[in-house]
């Protein structure tokens, strides 16, 4: 009775590892899919202000630097760039 019993632990285990793998496997997909987002064309983070107007052209709408270290943001078609200073933090796609 005590093997029976074992097999049947070791069967629930290796159905639940089953379920990890395809979990890996979905989580692997979406890091991929954020990495594709992060490679897109917007500016990457240190470019400073001028390079971005260079590369991309004048924004949409500059809004004024806020708060102590100053954070600006430009607003282009279809994302928008915050700046420390004059350095960009991040660009982020919009929907």
């Amino acid at each position: 009775m005590s093997r029976f019993c074992g097999s049947v632990v070791l069967a629930l285990v290796l159905a639940g590892a089953g379920t990890g793998v395809a979990g890996a496997d979905t989580l692997l997909i979406d890091t991929m899919r954020q990495d594709d987002a992060r490679n897109a064309d917007v500016p990457r983070p240190g470019a400073t202000m001028e390079r971005v107007r260079s590369r991309y052209g004048d924004p949409e709408e500059r809004r004024e630097p806020v708060g102590e270290p100053p954070i600006t943001r430009w607003d282009y078609e279809n994302y928008t760039v915050y700046f420390e200073h004059d350095r960009v933090l991040r660009a982020v796609r919009q929907r």
